[in-house]
């Protein structure tokens, strides 16, 4: 065969099972074009790799020299050249490795040494082949280490086609030159060329060489012991990654090589209150190469807010390695690297915890996303989670409990946790509940509404109520309630008078409680179950239903305030002939509809003549109109008590619901009430 290659050119068909596989190639076979350098650079590492583990085994015997991957291109005629002095190979290795798509030598390689060597990048046979994604012509010259073999040269134009001929060249390796395609002459820019080496081959363990500078470090962080490493180390590291980003809060060295091979470093970001600004910031690499930094199949979903690198060459991938697939070594690795960071959180809250609480703000968004999304991470986060509350208490789920248990539990035996979601914005409702003896907690993340409700589904005879959810003396409902001190036909009557001032555009329900003296005269509430599975919905979950629900608001009306006491009084005085005028009125037509619907009650629907439909209607209209009325008088009564429109604007002030013209007109009745 040496002896064919010294005299003659050889041609032959490329081992395809298709016709058609350099279209597909070029088109479907890899998911960003831009990867072919990675493919080629990589390829000309696992040479350089492969000889220096036959110069350590012996097989080798003289000095290998220089061992750089050097990266050259040429703009004007549109190339690009990748040349190592790495193992190099014999015509019969070309024919084998090149021209059998998808036949690789690693595999081979690796099987002979696999007590020598761990770090052989080429899996899958067919990198070179992502050259012809942007060249039009693709040549290989090249040379093996071993001495007898002379050099060759391989050639294709991006069809089955190839030819194979003699080479002038006297040292050991390869070089592929790509004549790029008209549409990728953009590929051999100098800038272009180096922004690839930076994203794919920034870490490669074989120095890489372009424009005469090294652009590559080949002992990254991860891949050295953590015992030679400072802190300083690893914060210089986190900035070169994310120059942009403020420091991280502390970081996990991953170093394993049982069962499976896997080595990273991982930092905690400062997360606070926003789940996907801070995504997709952890680097896959396969044996120092860069693969993705989309990781979501590899590490749980909440783990995709932490930062740094990982690197194994035990994540399988397909032929573009640019997606993971199912395995159990991706469970695995998935499972080690959860536990990893409930080994540091639990170590923390242990020893650290002083420094865990001063973190705490930065860390409970992404500790509440682990519980709600991994079941394992929860039952571990159950040890360290703290909670906060309004007086910057900190307290572990077991503290918190015995600290409340005893004013906390109400006369349903269920624990009540209280807690508040803005402090600003629920300062007055705070201080009531305070005032009360209750302790108030901060759960203020996008994630409380569902991480309560998991709480409450875990934890037996548990509830969690927001401390603007019901006046403070209702929130833990210790005895049974007192039924407030006037007649339903004056509560009724009041209703309107109060429906008249309210926003229009709100859903605003009236209500009347006896509360105490120094509550306020008129308070409004958000429903717990609506409010909670709005906040639900916004963030996901399956509760669009509530989501596109008007939000609706009780507005309390406390009969026992003094000034809600003169209300009633005004009212009795002003309206009460008027509304008794209405009310006597009213007795006839309502007796007699309620004697017709008696009379009614058992017949179907045709069964009802048209004389009793049309008397019906009649007496509905006549009780419609002097409900009117009433509606009328207190609508009238309204504008002129002005305790009525300034305690209800006072409640809608409280919680940021008087704007616009409603507040102006608020501000001048103050002015005259003074």
């Amino acid at each position: 065969m040496s002896d064919q290659i010294n005299n003659q050119k050889t041609s032959g068909i490329i081992g395809v099972t298709s016709q058609n596989i350099f279209p597909i190639i070029k088109k479907f076979l890899y998911s960003d074009h831009e990867i072919f350098l990675r493919e080629l650079v990589a390829n000309a590492v696992d040479a350089t790799q492969k000889l220096k583990v036959l110069a350590t085994s012996g097989t080798i015997s003289e000095e290998i020299g220089q061992t750089q991957v050097v990266i050259r291109s040429d703009t004007q005629n549109g190339t690009i050249t990748i040349l190592d002095r790495g193992i190099g190979m014999t015509q019969e290795e070309v024919e084998k490795y090149i021209n059998q798509i998808a036949f690789s030598s690693a595999g081979e390689f690796l099987d002979k040494y696999k007590d020598q060597i761990n770090n052989i990048i080429g899996h899958f046979g067919l990198g070179f082949y992502s050259s012809f994604m942007v060249a039009s012509k693709v040549e290989i010259v090249t040379k093996s280490h071993h001495k007898e073999a002379p050099a060759v040269k391989w050639s294709c134009q991006g069809d089955p086609e190839y030819t194979i001929e003699p080479a002038d060249k006297e040292d050991r390796g390869t070089e592929v030159i790509l004549y790029l395609d008209d549409d990728s002459k953009s590929f051999a820019e100098p800038a272009k060329i180096k922004e690839l080496l930076l994203k794919y081959c920034r870490f490669l363990p074989v120095e890489i060489l372009f424009d005469d500078k090294t652009i590559n470090e080949t002992q990254p962080l991860w891949a050295r012991k953590p015992v030679d490493l400072k802190e300083e180390d690893y914060l210089n590291f986190y900035r070169e990654l994310y120059p942009m980003l403020e420091d991280p809060l502390f970081y996990i060295h991953l170093n394993v090589d049982y069962p499976f091979t896997l080595t990273g470093i991982l930092y905690f970001p400062k997360i606070k209150d926003k789940l996907d600004i801070s995504r997709n910031k952890i680097q896959l690499y396969c044996n120092q190469v860069f693969v993705t930094d989309s990781v979501e199949n590899i590490v749980p979903d909440f783990l995709t807010l932490l930062h740094g690198v990982i690197d194994s060459p035990d994540i399988p991938l397909n032929v573009s390695r640019s997606y993971l697939q199912s395995d159990s070594n991706v469970k695995k690795i998935s499972s080690h690297i959860t536990k990893k960071v409930s080994d540091r959180l639990e170590d923390l809250y242990k020893n650290e915890r002083k420094s865990l609480e001063e973190k705490w703000d930065n860390l409970k968004l992404f500790i509440e996303y682990g519980m709600l999304s991994d079941e394992k991470f929860f039952e571990r986060a159950e040890k360290f989670y703290l909670l906060k509350d309004t007086d910057n208490g900190y307290y572990s789920f077991e503290e918190y409990k015995k600290a409340i248990e005893t004013e906390q539990t109400d006369k349903d035996k269920h624990l009540i946790y209280i807690y508040a979601s803005n402090v600003q914005e629920q300062y007055s409702a705070i201080e009531s509940a305070k005032n009360l003896g209750y302790s108030v907690l901060i759960l203020d993340s996008p994630l409380t509404a569902h991480f309560v409700n998991q709480l409450e589904t875990k934890w037996k005879e548990t509830r969690f109520i927001r401390v603007d959810s019901d006046v403070a003396s209702k929130l833990i409902v210790k005895e049974e309630l007192e039924k407030p001190s006037i007649s339903e036909t004056e509560q009724q009557e009041l209703r309107l008078a109060f429906e008249a001032v309210v926003p229009k555009e709100g859903h605003f329900y009236v209500t009347f409680e006896n509360l105490r003296v120094d509550d306020q005269p008129v308070l409004i509430i958000r429903s717990e179950f609506m409010r909670r599975y709005r906040e639900m919905s916004a963030v996901g979950g399956g509760m669009n239903f509530y989501g596109s629900m008007p939000e609706s608001f009780s507005l309390v009306v406390n009969c026992n305030h003094p000034l809600i006491q003169q209300v009633i009084k005004q009212k009795r005085e002003k309206c009460l002939d008027q509304l008794s005028s209405i009310a006597n009125e009213r007795i006839a037509p309502q007796s007699a509809l309620d004697q017709f619907h008696k009379e009614i009650d058992k017949k179907k629907a045709d069964e009802i003549s048209p004389e009793q439909k049309e008397q019906e209607q009649h007496l509905q209209e006549k009780i419609s109109e002097l409900d009117n009325r009433r509606r009328k008088v207190m609508e009238e009564f309204a504008e002129v008590c002005p305790l009525i429109g300034q305690t209800t604007d006072l409640a809608l002030l409280s919680n940021n619901l008087l704007q616009g013209e409603a507040l102006s007109k608020f501000v001048k009745r103050s002015v005259s009430l003074l």
